[in-house]
């Protein structure tokens, strides 16, 4: 069955940095579109990143020029550095996977994505 287990949030200062890690398992990594998203105290959840399948990546414009998504397809491993941290940072970061193909789809737009990580929480003061 397909998994994603996250790792690398923390506590950071402002103007800080962290590298989040989204590991991955069940399912033919190289050829879906992945995507990370945030939800903040008493907010909805965001997209902020995603990187389809041939590497295009897109960004949130709150995030832009700041943070960087990346993987390693041999490694199945999705990555989030994060610049430039700023308070309005803070939340739940999450981890997503498509299932089904659903190019058209934004990769900021949760509709696009099948499998969820459990989360891992950046705070930033």
């Amino acid at each position: 069955h397909v998994q994603l287990v996250e790792s690398g949030g923390g506590s950071v200062q402002a103007g800080g940095s962290l590298r989040l890690s989204c590991a991955a398992s069940g399912f033919t990594y190289s050829s879906y579109c992945m995507g990370r998203f945030r939800q903040a105290p008493g907010k909805e959840r965001e997209g902020i990143s995603g990187i389809d399948s041939d590497g295009s990546a897109s960004y949130a414009d709150s995030v832009k020029g700041r943070f960087t998504i990346s993987k390693d397809n041999g490694k199945k491993t999705l990555y989030l550095q994060m610049n430039s941290l700023k308070p309005e940072d803070t939340g739940m970061y999450y981890c997503a996977a498509e299932g089904r193909s659903r190019v058209g789809v934004s990769p900021l737009l949760s509709a696009r994505y099948e499998y969820w990580g459990q989360g891992t929480q950046v705070t930033v003061s």
